[in-house]
């Protein structure tokens, strides 16, 4: 019998995952092959930014996909993180890129593309 992972171990896992990647995106599926249209969305604009993506597929993982959601208190997937910081999900994304905003924290951030 598996034992449960612990909370406090996810959290941790995630905190690690965002600290050790200057781009993390929490997503269903994968850069190549996304699994919902928001994570889609969220894809195509950051390889619009020239953006090196560290993805992280919640689908593989039910502790990550739920952990996810309590470590930002952010009730959904997508997640884009930026050089730590919670950036916000697809709408959020769309949002920053259709004002300008998202061009300015890449370039701010030195992030076009970085393979790191």
């Amino acid at each position: 019998m598996t034992e449960p992972i612990a909370v406090a171990d996810v959290q941790a896992n995630i905190a690690a995952l965002i600290a050790a990647h200057p781009v993390v995106l929490f997503m269903k599926g994968t850069p190549a092959r996304p699994q919902c249209g928001f994570s889609a969305a969220t894809v195509a604009v950051l390889q619009r930014h020239d953006v090196s993506i560290h993805a992280v597929d919640v689908l593989a993982d039910p502790a990550i996909r739920a952990g996810i959601k309590t470590y930002s208190d952010w009730p959904t997937v997508p997640q884009l993180y930026i050089n730590g910081e919670f950036v916000g999900g697809c709408d959020i994304v769309r949002e920053m890129h259709e004002s300008g905003e998202l061009a300015e924290l890449i370039a701010a951030s030195d992030l076009r593309g970085a393979a790191r």
